[in-house]
């Protein structure tokens, strides 16, 4: 179950203990750490409950809930979302500490075997809060690989509660895990300054760690190229230009050999006996079928529920999807994300963000209801807004980049170019207006980089599902939404209404008929599907490239919609959407004019 990040309804709020009593749970117990220290996996393997789990931080932004059996008693976990100190600098530290104020039976703190250091700082002001806890040392197998040793037993004495160690990822450890809740202790609480934390960290370490020499290892270099400012850049850029290619490809053959021959053989010979039942006419046929293209059924062009509604995500769309989450999962597993970030800092800061906000552009570029989520690891609400804004306008969801991949690249390679090259420069222009227009600064990056790791079959498995069925259950819906929705516009005239009150703009500004209106503003409900409503119009390569990018760039689609109105409030939302309506014009209008100018 996914808890709210706000708590600001306390009646709905499933953190609230009046609701302890009426879910039958005796307790509640919170699994807390820094980020990536593995509390995600460790939480699927106490409650079954399938938490995403990647190598970056931030992961778990909001909370997560499960139940943890022991014994006879049933216990809400709540895992919390990571955080560095109980001193908040981010919005995921403040919703840690306010689910930690709320007190709990049992604390689970998780430390990272391989920084012991850095974990134990969390782990004392946990302690100084006087609940029962219990320290994990996850990750125990890459600290002996690492040479790292510690003795659990020192460091039980030295704390004064249980302390395991576990692989979470392939169970070691967890029995004996599970056996420590019920022994965990309480300690003296002894509030310290942070200084004499640090200084007790130390004799700590000293008593408890100890560390063999050991040689730098190809995947040391590795990780050493990877953040250099010159090579690193190189290496980002070669990554995400295989990254992309592989989508590409893969969704290509995905497409070209098995789902557009399934089609062919069993989906379209149905809907063509439909249609004749139906009489091949009339409304019902309009909205099912769509309109008959030479006297037979386009799946792209009919716009019917059933024929475009169901080939355009399903054999179009979620190939590329299916692609583009199986190579960032690989980049997520694997640990390369943040260093990424650590590449692109300095050019984040000239638009106002630090060097994490290229993980939400990037989770974006799947889709963009995660990647507004994602910026809630920026500390400010100033870079929340700037990276939200730009990921709604100049980040093209992965179905929408299938539809621009598909409807421009039979004209030429220079027009999908166009299109992408219009978003970049329309992402760097606006990033740097709103960091030169909005007060304050985007502070340095501080992010943890984790060991470059092989990833898990299992879990990588599971993320990929959980994904691809967020898409059918989220987006195949909305389709046929829109696309009904579309064909009652289309019947009733109200359509001709609205692209009658447009045109002006559409034919002074963008260059285009007014027929267009109407897929531009169909957008709101899913872009994807709006660019296939602009096939049937005839328009010219150049005009195909204008609209592509005023779609891509004006109201975000609905589920992002709402996302954006959670993330940002009304007032920030509004302002969002301003700037989204003056930037399409903008680039859209730009576009045409150099258009005119070649033609």
């Amino acid at each position: 179950m996914k808890g709210c990040s706000c708590c600001q309804n306390k009646e709905l709020c499933p953190l609230a203990s009046a609701t302890e009593g009426k879910a039958g749970y005796k307790g509640r117990i919170l699994l807390m750490g820094n980020p990536n220290v593995g509390k995600s996996a460790l939480f699927s393997r106490l409650t079954g409950v399938h938490a995403l789990s990647s190598n970056y931080p931030g992961t778990t932004v909001g909370f997560t809930e499960g139940r943890l059996q022991l014994g006879e008693a049933a216990y809400r976990l709540i895992d919390v979302p990571g955080a560095y100190t109980l001193e908040p600098t981010n919005e995921a530290e403040e919703v840690a500490c306010r689910i930690l104020d709320e007190g709990a039976d049992a604390v689970i703190v998780v430390l990272d075997a391989t920084a012991l250091e850095r974990s134990l700082f969390l782990a004392l002001q946990v302690l100084e809060r006087g609940l029962p806890t219990v320290l994990v040392l996850n990750m125990s197998d890459e600290a002996r690989h690492k040479g790292i040793e510690i003795d659990e037993k020192a460091l039980e004495r030295e704390v004064g509660v249980p302390v395991v160690s576990t692989v979470a990822v392939s169970g070691v450890g967890i029995k004996e895990l599970l056996r420590a809740i019920g022994e965990a202790r309480v300690v003296i609480p002894h509030h310290s300054s942070n200084e004499e934390r640090w200084q007790r960290i130390g004799e700590i370490v000293a008593r408890v760690q100890r560390i063999s020499h050991r040689h730098h290892t190809f995947k040391d270099r590795i990780e050493d190229i990877s953040v250099h400012p010159l090579w690193g850049g190189i290496l980002g850029a070669f990554v995400l230009a295989i990254s992309f290619l592989s989508i590409r490809y893969i969704g290509e053959g995905l497409i070209n050999y098995v789902l557009d021959p399934i089609f062919d053989a069993f989906w379209l010979p149905l809907l063509e006996k439909f249609s004749i039942a139906l009489g091949g006419e009339g409304l019902l046929h309009s909205l099912l079928i769509g309109s008959l293209i030479g006297g037979e059924i386009d799946l792209e062009q009919s716009f019917g529920v059933l024929s475009t509604g169901v080939y355009v995500p399903i054999v179009m769309v979620f190939p590329y999807v299916l692609a583009f989450y199986t190579a960032l999962g690989i980049l997520e597993d694997i640990g390369y994300l943040p260093r990424l970030a650590v590449v692109f800092d300095a050019l984040l800061h000239r638009l106002g963000l630090h060097g994490y906000a290229i993980v939400p552009n990037l989770l974006g570029l799947g889709c963009n209801v995660p990647g507004i989520m994602a910026t809630r690891v920026l500390e400010s609400e100033r870079e929340r807004f700037i990276a939200s804004t730009l990921i709604s306008v100049a980040v093209p969801c992965a179905g929408l980049q299938a539809m621009i991949l598909g409807t421009l690249g039979a004209y030429g390679l220079k027009y999908v170019l166009t299109v992408y090259g219009t978003l970049f420069a329309a992402w760097l222009i606006l990033g740097r207006i709103l960091h030169a227009a909005l007060p304050g600064y985007s502070p340095e990056l501080v992010v943890e980089i984790p060991p470059y790791r092989l990833p898990r079959l299992r879990g990588f498995a599971t993320k990929l599902f959980f994904r691809a069925k967020e898409f059918f259950t989220d987006a195949i819906p909305l389709v046929f939404v829109g696309i009904l929705i579309a064909g009652l516009l289309y019947e009733s005239g109200i359509i001709n209404v609205l692209t009658g009150a447009a045109a002006p703009i559409f034919d002074g500004v963008l260059g285009l008929p007014p027929e267009t209106a109407g897929p531009i503003l169909l957008g709101f409900l899913r872009k994807d599907v709006a660019v296939g409503f602009l096939l049937p119009l005839g328009l010219e390569p150049h005009q195909l490239v204008v609209a592509s990018v005023t779609l891509s760039m004006t109201f975000p689609c609905i589920a992002t919609f709402v996302v954006l109105l959670k993330e940002l409030g009304v007032k920030r939302l509004l302002e969002a959407l301003a700037i989204m309506i003056i930037a399409a014009l903008a680039a859209g209008g730009a576009l045409n004019f150099l258009f005119s100018l070649a033609h």
